[in-house]
């Protein structure tokens, strides 16, 4: 991943309703969840939450498709791995200790029921 496109996944991130709604997105899978179950789920009003939906997807964070009348929306797992793993590339520096508390969480996570690792 080049820094830009890092940069511009962390800035869309970095929004406390951006934040929830990306986590949100995670946690509902590939199914993904309409627009106006996200609204609910996060008290966001529509042109918010429109707003919000289009920077998350700008930065590839983000996907929609429609079913019939709704708009479903996913979160973008390629981009989220490549972003974690543009963030981890250069950690350690040969001190292992260092990043096993963040491989152990990893595992949980991918271990958990319904994991989308």
């Amino acid at each position: 991943m080049e820094s830009d496109t890092a940069i511009q996944a962390l800035s869309a991130l970095a929004h406390p309703s951006r934040l929830e709604i990306f986590r949100l997105l995670v946690r509902a899978g590939a199914e993904g969840m309409a627009a106006g179950e996200i609204a609910r789920a996060t008290g966001a009003l529509p042109n918010t939450l429109s707003t919000n939906l289009g920077i998350l997807a700008a930065a590839g964070l983000a996907a929609s498709r429609r079913e019939g009348r709704s708009i479903i929306y996913t979160a973008g797992y390629d981009q989220m791995r490549g972003l974690l793993a543009f963030l981890m590339e250069d950690c350690c520096a040969g001190k292992p200790e260092i990043c096993a508390p963040l491989a152990e969480a990893a595992g949980r996570a991918c271990a958990a029921e319904g994991s989308r690792c």
